[in-house]
């Protein structure tokens, strides 16, 4: 660790607090999967769903049984020279155990435009299969390959609230972030029950930019980069996201309402491009820089209840660096802990019915947060 973080530790013991040092184990035996990018367990079941970046979805038992329920390989395109494209997340609606809904975003390409593509999706009754027809509810033109972005979470509103990035290549050389009348570079927020005439959602009507002139009323947030995972903490409602940074620094933020998070006038605390802090301008919870990882993936409050010391502490971890950290939040500064590191390239992390944590990591593993 650097000065600064051992600081923060510093910081943390002298509050009387502690952070337990973790491993990863594995979650699923000796079984493997290709890229996976999302893993989660399905409402009311003892087994997992888990995305595979090339486009595959599979059931995995806790004893390590895989059975592959959806494949979309023939729609999600990787065409090169990003590595930011594929099947890369999933939501179960809140109603799931009466409508099987599932929704998935996914990048394809369709007449030689590049698209991400948020689609509604059901999974028979007796959990065998996913069903193969889609039911695309928002599809965006991506100007570059790069940026896709992409979590799916509900609310305890009902929405879905979903990540999109701001469109790739490098300095969002179109001011997607900033833009009111773009998507890119957002979290936009979907009354996904409701039509809206021939619109297959609706914006719910309390949308922070509903009724400003030249704005996309889907829009919840902006001025964000690339966030690589975002998650509810249940308790207190707050929406914490992991946004990939440019050059510099990661970042770890609180979404708000309505909230500027800087983008592309800021890169954590600090200017890029000599962006200045405007007073309406969210700061984020923390920041790291490039010698202490490379892309952020965010994670989850821990709430459950095998790792008492965990309790409360946001998970995250860095995808190249493959470090895993604990942030508490204090008066000041946050406290902010090394706690394990992960044996391969950190994609993302998941949670069962019990609010214990996952990993999915490139080296094929998916993995379980346990006590050292």
């Amino acid at each position: 660790m650097k000065p600064a973080l051992l600081c923060l530790c510093a910081v943390l013991l002298a509050a009387g607090e502690t952070l337990p040092d973790l491993a990863l184990v594995s979650a699923f035996g000796a079984t493997r999967f290709d890229r996976p990018l999302w893993v989660a367990q399905v409402p009311g079941a003892d087994r997992f769903l888990v995305l595979e970046q090339p486009g595959v979805a599979k059931l995995v038992e806790r004893g390590g049984t895989v059975t592959t329920v959806l494949d979309l390989s023939d729609t999600v395109k990787l065409p090169g020279g990003y590595t930011e494209e594929g099947l890369l997340s999933a939501e179960f609606h809140p109603r799931f155990a009466q409508n099987r809904q599932l929704f998935l975003w996914f990048t394809t390409k369709r007449s030689g435009k590049l698209q991400t593509v948020l689609a509604r999706f059901r999974i028979a009754a007796d959990g065998s299969r996913i069903e193969p027809r889609e039911e695309p509810l928002l599809t965006i033109d991506q100007p570059y390959g790069n940026h896709n972005g992409g979590d799916l979470h509900f609310g305890s509103d009902g929405f879905l609230y979903l990540s999109i990035g701001d469109g790739g290549s490098g300095g969002d050389p179109q001011n997607h972030a900033q833009r009111l009348d773009s998507l890119l570079g957002k979290i936009v927020r979907l009354d996904v029950d409701r039509k809206d005439g021939g619109n297959p959602y609706s914006v719910p009507r309390d949308n922070p930019f509903v009724g400003t002139k030249g704005a996309r009323g889907e829009i919840w947030a902006y001025g964000l980069r690339n966030v690589w995972r975002m998650s509810f903490d249940p308790p207190t409602g707050e929406l914490w996201a992991g946004d990939v940074g440019q050059n510099a620094f990661e970042e770890i933020t609180l979404i708000s309402k309505g909230g500027n998070h800087g983008w592309k006038l800021r890169e954590g605390f600090s200017a890029f491009d000599k962006g200045a802090l405007a007073p309406e301008m969210m700061q984020p919870v923390w920041d790291y820089p490039r010698s202490e990882g490379q892309s952020v993936t965010g994670g989850f409050v821990y709430r459950g209840k095998a790792i008492p010391d965990l309790v409360g502490a946001y998970v995250f971890g860095d995808f190249a660096s493959r470090r895993v950290w604990a942030l508490r939040r204090g008066q000041g500064k946050p406290a902010v802990r090394e706690v394990a590191r992960a044996p391969g390239p950190l994609a993302s992390f998941g949670t069962d019915a019990a609010g214990e944590l996952y990993a999915c990591c490139l080296d094929g593993g998916i993995y379980r947060l346990a006590l050292r």
